[in-house]
């Protein structure tokens, strides 16, 4: 910590975000909320503290230790589980940052595709990423990346006064239909049953 006090304002931002990524592992075959109580339960058996346990991803208290991540893996084997290596860590978390700085792009055009532009700001074949992305999430790359685009779409309905056609348009759909399209199949809702719910919703105190 005296180390930690000594540092520039930069270098101890850059060393709290490699201590972040040190302190989160990634898990594969966690699908459903019994897989999370499994395993906390080796997480506490080992006398690792944790944070929060999520699918396919732990935030630990602590950095851990060579000896606490081998008997880690060795148990959620047991489980049918399996621990990401350290490398495959750091190649999620620069997907991760990948897809996010790709969300950012909603008000101007990327002049790629989404899958050329994550292999080449991750440098890895976009496939393989693929692949380790869903067995990680549960979820592909294009599916986690049309959700976080309704959330924003469900932001823009709720927060904005923009017009349907105007979302349409910030979102990059070609017109109101696709964009209604992909909204009821995520969420079972049109935009405007949606925003009228939330509405009715925010307006009437007794709802909340």
């Amino acid at each position: 910590m005296c180390r930690f006090l000594h540092l520039e304002p930069f270098d101890r931002l850059c060393y709290l975000e490699q201590l972040k990524k040190e302190m989160k592992l990634y898990i594969k075959n966690m699908v459903c909320s019994r897989c999370k109580t499994m395993v906390k339960a080796e997480l506490d058996k080992i006398g690792i503290p944790y944070l929060t346990v999520e699918m396919g991803e732990v935030n630990t208290l602590k950095k851990i230790t060579s000896l606490q991540r081998t008997r880690l893996y060795t148990g959620l084997q047991h489980s049918g589980f399996e621990l990401i290596d350290e490398g495959k860590n750091d190649l999620i978390e620069k997907l991760k940052k990948a897809i996010v700085d790709l969300e950012n792009y909603s008000d101007e055009d990327l002049k790629t595709t989404y899958s050329d532009y994550i292999s080449l700001k991750v440098s890895d074949n976009f496939i393989s990423l693929n692949t380790l992305f869903a067995e990680i999430e549960g979820i592909t790359i294009e599916k986690y990346i049309i959700r976080h685009k309704i959330d924003r779409v469900k932001e823009l309905l709720v927060y904005d006064d923009l017009q349907l056609a105007d979302i349409a348009l910030k979102m990059h759909y070609s017109n109101v239909a696709q964009l209604s399209s992909q909204f009821k199949r995520i969420t079972g809702l049109t935009p405007s049953h949606f925003r009228h719910l939330r509405n009715t919703r925010n307006n009437n105190p007794l709802m909340n």
